[in-house]
Order: structure tokens, then C-alpha cells, then sequence
């Protein structure tokens, strides 16, 4: 006799109906009975030999999706095309070829589907001989759409106002900037020679110009902001080697005096004063990479040359953006693509998952609970075994397949994936050993924020969360073989079943279910290979035939994030404060609803240490939540310039973490004292202007340049060997010297295509390069 379980068990236990796989329960091979009756999906075949289909969502909760299918071939020195747009208003069960409202043009493929607010779509277009481009809009999600002739030919894909979906923005082939605010059917030129521009908060624009006319003279661009759609334009940085946005923190990268070094300054009032970052800077070769970034803190990578890999290190910064911590030794950052592992877990506030190189060269994951001030190894699944690669079975943990793997062409076929409105709730996929493995990954499901974890699904899987995470469904990656099975689950991946979508397999190409995870319809795109033709099949499924009852209040309980038992009231407490959600119960099939909103209960704790972050000069030893001094700068006075003015810094070695919100208890002490006294850098300031009215006034200014330069180097030796015992210790955050011109740029920065999804490619929100 087995002995007696709880439900769930008996749930995974029995065997299920011949097709469904283990793990079905009799109630469920009763669930899977009606989907085989009820035949919940249904199929589109699209009648052309397009080589790449892009999809996009228009609206939320609207179930319109655009289907844009794009062929072309090179023929001597033009592109041979054809493009065909489809439209659905139930999800994708069945769409309509509206090809015609856009009068046969061929679409450029390489700025898809552009969707704004309010319903808002635009497609990029050419016109006959590739000689013009041409845009076709709508503001009725698809239904109509009305063309309108470009002045130019445009760069990039046309970006939205996140405020007013009306006003756009674009860069032309030839640098040139342009800007509609009557939704393109007029357009008027902001500026010449642009590099790089970004939609701001509140109506502005940020972009980087050249008076030279060049945007390859990387560290001598002016960057530039405009908060009346560029009827004038303030130059607010000078020497830039690029910049970046994120959260409230408006971040440039600038060339130092000599050169050959850059810094990075950061502006918390969009550019109207400036402070020098506590970070190292980097040379030619390196490069600063913001991985994250909101309205409390940033997270920074700063590179280190040499090798495949970018390996130096990551760190963590106050709630200013300018005095960073060291939060991680030996970040992995490859040098292929720019790839990094670093996650943010959405489904829990705190968590981050990145992946560090060992001494041995070998790539390992860690995992951070309270916003990089800790990094631990992910725990061991219960249900798993070390694999075979293994050097150290002793020293086995999992290890999470993201970016890296997906560059080193690893069979990873999706990123980690979690959703706000599903908390705790991460798929992944992993390995488990002491380090990332070559073979091929099996998917892992944590259901508390990345503390525990199980093994799900064998081999790699794509996936998606939907009903805020009551569903989760997946499809087998099988590069060479037609598929025609789903698996779904109603237990957060502890129990799948399988379900059969057609009888006729199909080669999967993705899936495809409405960004925010509150659907329940998932369409599964692929193409069937006949003889002497291909062509797309788009089959939608929808779960709602699945859970037919609305979950009620018994469906949910009670759930206390970052804690291992809600009975212990000292258990739970991170970033100062506990919080409660009510959960569903993995027991309970039952439909959360497209307006299903998180419960949370938030609870203030005492301050303890680990409320708090390594302050400048002070780091954690591996496996340690003690703070200490770093040997180079032991018994060190450490200064700084903030806003201007120089500070005295007295600290016991930690410092409040961003966001924290933890009430009395231990507080170490912290000072930051006024040396009133000035502090200024021209480094983002504008250039020295020479005067040469007269020709003999150049020897003298020139002598007294060299004396005042003797001057300094002396100053520096003494200093460097008698003061600080050979290192500078004092870090300069300055105030940036302003410089206006009463001219305009128009503009403001968003990522473009949110709420949008492609089957062939993907976007990362946060992966901001300042190089």
C-alpha cells in the first residue's frame, strides 16, 4: 500500500490517458476528455511562400493581432518583394488577409509593426524603385489604415511619444532628425547630423549631435534635450561618447581631459546639473553597461579588456545613481554580442539572477534577494541529480541557461520568464552540476522567487505564463521534426499534461499569447513542408474551454514572500518589509480572470544589516554578509563632490539599500559631512574657448600654462607618496558646467515596440550599452 499523501500528490501520481504523458490526475484525464470534445482550437493556413512572419498586439484585452508575412530576394543591385498583412480579432482563431489596406506595398521587414496607445499602428513602407518610403497608419487598431509619403527615408523605426501617441519621432539615412505631432501626416526637420536619440519623461527628447557633421567622432558629440518638441534645444553635456536612460536617471558617458579614459556622469533633473559616478573608468576597449535600472538605484556593469569575456564587475549605486558599490566580482559580460545573464525577476520584488566566471573559467549562476547586496548559488532541485559534468558533485547547484548560452549556440531556445501578476512564479532553463553545462538543459519552475526549484519539463521547452500564472503551457523544441503536442499545466509545473492540436504535425516556429500574461489563448505558430510548397499555419488554442469556473476566494491562500514558514513573525523580512499575497492554490483549477489583481499586504520590519549595502570602500567576501574595508583603501579619509560641493564621507561600512524601507532596529552610523568647499569638473562642461586677438599674448599664456602644469605634477607626486601611500583616494562627483543654445531638437524615449511580439526575434528592455 502506497502510503497516504496529500492531493496534489495523488494528483501526480496516478497515469493519465494514453497521449496525455505521467502526471495527470482522474480529475484531469476527466479535463482532458472535454478538450478532446470540445476541439478548443482553431487553425489558419496562410496562402503565401513568405520567408518570416512578424505578429504584434494591438490593444490590451482587444484579442486584435496583425500578422505581417514578408518575402524578398536579392536581384543585382535591387530587393525583390512582397508583403501580406493579416488581421484577427479573436486572438488568431481566424484572420482576414487585408493586404489590400495598404495597397500591396511591400513592408520593410526590418522595422515591423510599430504600436502606439489608443490603438495606434504604423507600418514602414517603400515606394516603387526603393527610391522613397512611405508609412501607412491607423487609429483604429487595424481596421483602416491611410498612407502618407515620407520627406526621407528613415533610419530606424518610428517611435511614439509614451505620453501623447500622436507625436513622433525618427531618425533619417542621413542623420537628420524628424518629428510629427500630428500622427505623420506632417513632418518638420529638427536637427542635423544625430547620432543617437531617446524619448525622456514628460514630453523630452535627448539626443547626441556633431557640429563636425559626423557621428564616428565618438567623445566629442554634445548632447542635447528639448522639452517643446524642439522648438529650442539646450546643449546639456559636452564631450560625450554616448548615453542612456533609465528610470529617473539620465545617464552620459564622457571623455576624460586627456582622452583616453571615460567616466560616467548621471542627472537626476534631466540634464540640468550633473555628478561624476564613483565607478572606474574605462579605456578605449571597455565599456560601461547599465543592466538595470528604476527609480531607486542602477545597476552597472563596468568592463575589463582582454579575452572572450567581459569579466570585471558589477555594482550597485545609491538612491542619487552616483556613489556605487561593488556588488559582484567576476560578472560575466561575453564579447560577442553584448550578451549578459543578468534577470530581473519580476515575480518577486528583490531578485536577480546573473552568471559570474569562476577562477576555472567556468560560468556559474547566482542569485540576489535583496537588489545585489548578497549573491548566493541557486539551491540544488529536490528532484534533480548532478549531471555528469560535474568536476565537484559536492559543490552542485543549479545554473540557469539565459543570454550566454543562447550566444554560445547552446540549444536554448527562450530566456528566463516571469511576469509581475504571476508572483513567484520563474521558468527557466538549467543545469545541475558546479557549473553551466554544454548538454542539453531540461526546464526548471521555482514557484517562490527563485529559492527552490524543480525540474519540470526534460529537454528544452518554449514557453508562457498565462492567467497570471493559474496556466502554464509549452511545446518541445524540435528544430527537425513536426510537432503537434502542447503540454499545459494548472499547478505551476508540478503536474503537465499533453494535449494533441492537430492530427497533421506542424514545424513550430514559436508561440505566441498576449504580452501581461491574462490570457488564455495561446497561438502556436509553425509551417507545413510539402513537396513542392511551404507555408504558415497559425493554431490558436484557447484554455477557457479548459477552466471553466471563476476561482472564488477558497481558490486562494495565504503566501508570505522571501519566508519559509508564515507562522514565524520574524521570518519574511526583506528590504524592510514583509508582504503577504493570496495565491492560488495549486490544488484548484479554476479561471483568475483578465482582471485579476495582485493582494499584497506589506508589513514595516526593524532594520538589521542586511537592510543594508556595502558603502564606497567597503565590499562582502564570498559566502559573507559582513561588510569589510577594502586593503587598499584601510584607514583612508575618504572625500567626494556632490552637487558642487566637497564631503566628507565617515562610515561604519554599510549604507541603507535603495528602496528599503525597514523602521528603527540597528542602524549603522553614516555621515556625509560639508567641507565647504567648491568642487567643479568641465568634463561634461563646454570646451575652453581660445582668445587670439593678439598673437603675443600665445608665448605668455603658454608659459604660464607650463609652470602651472610643473605645478601640478609636482603637487600629484607629493600627494600620491606621502599622502594617500601611493593611490588616489579622492573621488570627485561634480557639478556639470551648462552651455545653451537658443536653437531646437524635438524628441522623447521609449522602447518602441512594447506589447508587441515577433516570431523571429526578441527584445531585452534593459540592456543599455554606454561604450
Amino acid at each position: 500500500m502506497r502510503a497516504k499523501s496529500n492531493w496534489l500528490e495523488d494528483l501526480c501520481f496516478l497515469k493519465c490517458l494514453p497521449g496525455l504523458g505521467s502526471g495527470a490526475s482522474l480529475f484531469t484525464v476527466h479535463l482532458a476528455y472535454i478538450l478532446f470534445i470540445l476541439h478548443p482550437f482553431l487553425h489558419y493556413t496562410f496562402k503565401d511562400l513568405s520567408g518570416s512572419v512578424s505578429l504584434a498586439w494591438v490593444g490590451d484585452g482587444t484579442g486584435v493581432i496583425l500578422a505581417l508575412t514578408t518575402f524578398q530576394v536579392p536581384f543585382f543591385m535591387i530587393r525583390l518583394g512582397q508583403s501580406k498583412l493579416y488581421r484577427s480579432e479573436n486572438y488568431g482563431k481566424t484572420f482576414e488577409d487585408v493586404t489590400n489596406l495598404i495597397n500591396n506595398t511591400f513592408i520593410r521587414s526590418e522595422f515591423g509593426i510599430a504600436i502606439g496607445n489608443s490603438g495606434k499602428v504604423i507600418l514602414t513602407g517603400e515606394v516603387s524603385g526603393g527610391h522613397g518610403s512611405r508609412i501607412f497608419v491607423s487609429d483604429d487598431f487595424g481596421k483602416t489604415f491611410t498612407p502618407r509619403d515620407l520627406p526621407f527615408n528613415p533610419l530606424m523605426q518610428i517611435t511614439y511619444n509614451p505620453d501623447n501617441s500622436n507625436v513622433l519621432l525618427v531618425l533619417s539615412n542621413s542623420y537628420e532628425l524628424w518629428l510629427s505631432e500630428d500622427f505623420g501626416s506632417n513632418w518638420k526637420k529638427i536637427h542635423d547630423t544625430v547620432c543617437l536619440v531617446k524619448w525622456g519623461r514628460k514630453n523630452t527628447i535627448f539626443f547626441t549631435a556633431n557640429h563636425n557633421g559626423s557621428c564616428t567622432d565618438r567623445g566629442m558629440l554634445e548632447l542635447k534635450r528639448s522639452t517643446d518638441y524642439g522648438k529650442t534645444i539646450k546643449t546639456v553635456a559636452n564631450k560625450i561618447y554616448s548615453f542612456g536612460l533609465g528610470g529617473r536617471f539620465l545617464f552620459a558617458s564622457v571623455m576624460t581631459g586627456k582622452g583616453t579614459l571615460r567616466m560616467i556622469y548621471v542627472s537626476v533633473d534631466q540634464g540640468e546639473t550633473w555628478n561624476m559616478a564613483q565607478l572606474p573608468p574605462v579605456g578605449h576597449e571597455q565599456f560601461y553597461s547599465i543592466l538595470g535600472a528604476n527609480d531607486e538605484m542602477v545597476f552597472m556593469h563596468v568592463d575589463e579588456p582582454g579575452g572572450q569575456y567581459r569579466i570585471r564587475h558589477h555594482y550597485v549605486s545609491d538612491d542619487r545613481g552616483t556613489v556605487y558599490s561593488k556588488s559582484l566580482e567576476r560578472h560575466l559580460y561575453t564579447t560577442t554580442n553584448g550578451d549578459t545573464d543578468f534577470t530581473n525577476v519580476t515575480s518577486l520584488r528583490g531578485v536577480f539572477i546573473t552568471s559570474v566566471l569562476a577562477e576555472d573559467n567556468s560560468v556559474q549562476s547566482v542569485v540576489s534577494f535583496d537588489q545585489g547586496g548578497e549573491w548566493v548559488p541557486l539551491r540544488k532541485p529536490a528532484n534533480s541529480k548532478c549531471d555528469a559534468t560535474a568536476k565537484d558533485p559536492d559543490k552542485c547547484s543549479l545554473h540557469i541557461h539565459a543570454a550566454y548560452s543562447i550566444a554560445m549556440k547552446l540549444n536554448v531556445p527562450m530566456l528566463p520568464l516571469t511576469e509581475p501578476n504571476a508572483v513567484g512564479l520563474i521558468l527557466a532553463h538549467g543545469s545541475v552540476g558546479d557549473a553551466i553545462s554544454v548538454m542539453k538543459p531540461d526546464v526548471y519552475v521555482s514557484d517562490d522567487g527563485g529559492y527552490t526549484w524543480m525540474k519540470a519539463l526534460d529537454g528544452p521547452h518554449h514557453y508562457a505564463i498565462l492567467d497570471s500564472g493559474g496556466l502554464l503551457v509549452a511545446v518541445e523544441q524540435s528544430p527537425t521534426q513536426p510537432i503537434n503536442v502542447i503540454k499545459f499545466s494548472t499547478d505551476e509545473g508540478q503536474c503537465w499534461r499533453a494535449y494533441t492540436f492537430t492530427k497533421e504535425p506542424i514545424y513550430f516556429t514559436g508561440l505566441a499569447s498576449e504580452p501581461g500574461a491574462r490570457s488564455m489563448n495561446v497561438s502556436v505558430w509553425g509551417y507545413r513542408d510539402s513537396l513542392l510548397s511551404q507555408y504558415w499555419i497559425s493554431i490558436t488554442i484557447d484554455f477557457r474551454d479548459l477552466l471553466t469556473r471563476d476561482c472564488d476566494d477558497k481558490d486562494y491562500v495565504q503566501w508570505l514572500a522571501h519566508s519559509d514558514d508564515i507562522s514565524d513573525p520574524n521570518d519574511g523580512c526583506m528590504l524592510g518589509y514583509k508582504e503577504r499575497f493570496l495565491r492560488l492554490r495549486k490544488d484548484s483549477v479554476c479561471w483568475n480572470g483578465r482582471d485579476y489583481q495582485v493582494n499584497t499586504q506589506p508589513t514595516p520590519c526593524p532594520c538589521t544589516l542586511d537592510d543594508f549595502l556595502c558603502d564606497f570602500g567597503y565590499y562582502r567576501q564570498e559566502n559573507s554578509s559582513e561588510c569589510v574595508e577594502q586593503p587598499d583603501l584601510k584607514g583612508k579619509v575618504l572625500e567626494f563632490c556632490l552637487h558642487g560641493k566637497e564631503e566628507l564621507l565617515q562610515t561604519s561600512g554599510y549604507r541603507k539599500i535603495p528602496g528599503d524601507k525597514c523602521e528603527g532596529g540597528n542602524m549603522p552610523e553614516r555621515k556625509e559631512i560639508d567641507l565647504s568647499k567648491r568642487c567643479v569638473s568641465d568634463l561634461v562642461g563646454p570646451e575652453l574657448l581660445v582668445n587670439s586677438r593678439s598673437s603675443k599674448s600665445v608665448p605668455i599664456v603658454m608659459t604660464v600654462i607650463v609652470v602651472m602644469l610643473l605645478i601640478i605634477a609636482a603637487g600629484v607626486v607629493f600627494i600620491k607618496k606621502y599622502v594617500c601611500g601611493g593611490r588616489f583616494l579622492v573621488h570627485r562627483y561634480s557639478v556639470l558646467q551648462q552651455h545653451v543654445e537658443e536653437n531646437a531638437v524635438d524628441g522623447m524615449d521609449d522602447p518602441a515596440s512594447r506589447g508587441s511580439w515577433t516570431v523571429m526575434a526578441a527584445c531585452s528592455e534593459y540592456d543599455l550599452i554606454l561604450y
